[in-house]
């Protein structure tokens, strides 16, 4: 398994890391042993990232990485795990909204390492800034426990330029977590340059664009009353279509290099640098095999402007988020 650092002072982490959240319900039902075997098959495979927040599953997807863990003795060692923390949720999935107050730091983190069954977070971030609060004083609480050795590393998600400026002038940050695909190249205007300019990694989630970008979605399919893309403005009818002539257009090139639309995806996102980490969301095995197969794909300077011609971003109908959600994205003000 190929490497990458994260940044200029965050750790080595495999080429492609494995997002967990739709192991715990974000997507619909998931198949708990077959979660915890993709897990086991990606530690397998050389894949040490793996990324989770506290508010998946309401904690579940923490004890479900634990369990893994403890399934293969020494494997904590080699794992990197990143988490995610701050959201306020309520019985019902509502979101309301994060806690980025240093006195929530210390509780999020506490409820974690436990849930987790571990001494320390490799990579530590809330899930989107606090308006209410500086985040120079989230980030400082955060180093506190760098100091007391329960985290390892700062990372930050879904931060414009500005405020990974302001983070960066407190503690060293790692990397930022955020949308980063075909669909999304929002990042290349200034966020992506600020993160180079100051020495961070970026892990890009959502490369798949939520499957859209899979090549397995069909406008048939159906979707779950809890699963998230029920809401997810790309997948409404009146973008749907649109959304999967644009894949149609992707896997014609991708037939001409003999690979899939999702293996496209992918190393077109591990093209854009090295400091680029993408983090694939596989529930099984078979989408894990498909997504690491995705490193051994080598796309000339041709065949990548073939596929930004194909899917050019000002043709994706539909936000990432809805409207609501999106109002929580420092990224995009």
């Amino acid at each position: 398994m190929r490497t990458r650092t994260l940044g200029s002072t965050g750790p080595a982490v495999s080429a492609i890391g494995l997002g967990c959240m739709g192991m715990s319900g974000a997507y619909g039902a998931a198949d708990e042993t077959e979660s915890v075997a993709t897990i086991h098959a990606a530690l397998d495979a050389g894949v040490n990232l793996l990324d989770t927040g506290d508010f998946y599953g309401m904690g579940l997807n923490e004890l479900l990485i634990r369990d893994a863990l403890r399934a293969r003795p020494g494997s904590r060692d080699q794992a990197v795990i990143s988490v995610k923390f701050g959201a306020l949720r309520d019985i019902d999935n509502g979101f309301h909204g994060v806690d980025g107050r240093p006195a929530a730091v210390r509780n999020f983190l506490a409820y974690s390492l436990n849930r987790l069954g571990t001494d320390h977070i490799d990579i530590y971030r809330i899930a989107r800034v606090d308006p209410a609060v500086p985040i120079e004083e989230t980030v400082g609480a955060i180093a506190e426990q760098v100091q007391a050795g329960r985290v390892r590393h700062i990372g930050l998600s879904e931060v414009g330029a500005e405020t990974l400026r302001r983070a960066a002038s407190v503690a060293p940050i790692a990397d930022v977590q955020i949308e980063y695909s075909l669909f999304d190249r929002g990042i290349e205007r200034e966020i992506l340059p600020a993160a180079r300019e100051l020495g961070t990694g970026i892990t890009a989630y959502g490369v798949l664009s939520r499957g859209l970008l899979s090549g397995h979605w069909t406008p048939q399919r159906g979707v779950a009353e809890d699963d998230f893309r029920a809401f997810s403005p790309r997948f409404s009818a009146e973008n749907l279509d649109r959304n999967l002539g644009l894949v149609e257009a992707l896997r014609k090139v991708a037939e001409g290099k003999g690979i899939t639309v999702a293996q496209a995806a992918i190393a077109w996102v591990l093209s854009r640098g090295d400091d680029i980490v993408p983090v694939i969301g596989a529930r099984r095995r078979d989408r894990l095999a498909e997504t690491l197969s995705a490193l051994e794909v080598d796309l000339s300077e041709a065949d990548l402007a073939d596929i930004e011609r194909a899917v050019p971003p000002s043709e994706v109908a539909g936000t990432r988020y809805p409207t609501a959600q999106m109002a929580h994205l420092d990224s995009e003000r």
